[in-house]
């Protein structure tokens, strides 16, 4: 018998995803988060703009937020992904070391892809 544990993120009562690090779990409610903030922000606005939408507006600019904010602070966004590609090199090199430093423990299962009602739209989006 196997033990999973889980992570759950619930907003308004209900079960939105599960994820199986506490990682990504915090990482999705954060973008939640900010979605919300950028809802509230943009409702007050003069722009007409459908519930739906400004749903799936506010969801979509929360899950690009870096793009987005590269582009606010007056940087293109090839410029940004160029900076952060190079930075992500960086980070896989170190670790491949470290994995050659240490001698790997049990295989770990692949991460439980998220579920849930916006899934869909964060798979749609990827």
């Amino acid at each position: 018998m196997a033990v999973i544990v889980k992570y759950v993120v619930v907003r308004d009562g209900k079960e939105d995803m599960i994820f199986t690090t506490k990682k990504e779990a915090d990482a999705y409610d954060k973008m939640l988060d900010i979605a919300e903030q950028l809802h509230e922000f943009l409702q007050t606005s003069e722009i007409d703009i459908a519930a739906e939408q400004l749903d799936d507006l506010t969801f979509f600019m929360a899950q690009h937020r870096d793009q987005i904010g590269s582009i606010l602070k007056g940087v293109a966004p090839d410029a940004a992904k160029k900076t952060r590609a190079s930075k992500d090199k960086v980070e896989a090199a170190a670790e491949v070391e470290s994995e050659v430093d240490e001698p790997a423990a049990a295989e770990e299962e692949p991460a439980e892809a998220p579920s849930g009602p916006r899934a869909a739209k964060s798979r749609a989006a990827a």
